[in-house]
């Protein structure tokens, strides 16, 4: 079997993290070969790029070098950790990844959707996530989560309008790709979540397993 890409998205609060390791986990018992990974990040020179992408002392950062900062990670982290994971049978599970670039420099920055999509298409060709789980919540409740477990990070200081288009752009996207997308209410207890979360995954691997046929063609 080859490898697969799950990816997790959502506004700062949502549980990613959490749900990440919970698909992770039921993805090894499973038997399967699990990457767990974040963007930005996920390698040694990507995590250097988010260091500075995160640091709220970085105000004023011009959209595009956000925009360019972000691919650049995303080039390192795709051709060091995901792509070689995905070529020898590993499920990759995955903290955010383009669709994150979409609603937050897109919607939330208004970068032109269309500019994301050729630096999308330069740095990733046709390697798109197989399954995408949405874990989808009001951008004041994701934001109370967010600030009263840490100090906030470049990103967790802005304004909640910004929050409310960058969930906005998600809910979009999710709306556009009905058959990558699982939007999951992520407003309710971690555990009612992670039912949820655990049930789309379930279902998209008993789809891998039953054959070519049914799961369509190959991203």
């Amino acid at each position: 079997m080859r490898g697969h890409f799950i990816t997790l998205e959502g506004i700062e609060g949502a549980g990613k993290t959490t749900q990440r390791t919970a698909v992770a986990d039921w993805l090894r018992a499973a038997g399967l070969t699990v990457l767990v990974t974040r963007e930005p990040g996920g390698s040694e020179i990507a995590e250097r790029i988010r260091s500075l992408l995160l640091d709220p002392a970085n105000t004023g950062m011009h959209p595009d070098t956000e925009l360019l900062l972000m691919f650049a990670a995303r080039a390192e982290h795709l051709r060091r950790r995901i792509l070689p994971a995905l070529a020898a049978g590993t499920w990759v599970v995955c903290d955010r990844f383009t669709d994150a670039t979409y609603a937050y420099q897109g919607g939330g920055r208004g970068v032109p959707m269309a500019r994301i999509a050729a630096l999308e298409q330069l740095v990733q060709g046709e390697r798109r996530p197989d399954l995408t789980l949405l874990l989808d919540l009001p951008a004041a409740v994701g934001l109370a989560r967010a600030r009263g477990r840490s100090a906030p990070d470049r990103f967790e200081s802005e304004q909640i309008q910004f929050f409310e288009r960058v969930r906005d752009a998600y809910c979009k996207r999710a709306a556009a790709e009905p058959g990558r997308f699982r939007r999951i209410d992520a407003a309710r207890e971690p555990a009612t979540v992670a039912a949820d979360s655990l049930a789309a995954v379930a279902a998209y691997l008993t789809q891998v397993r039953a054959g070519p046929g049914a799961q369509g063609a190959d991203r």
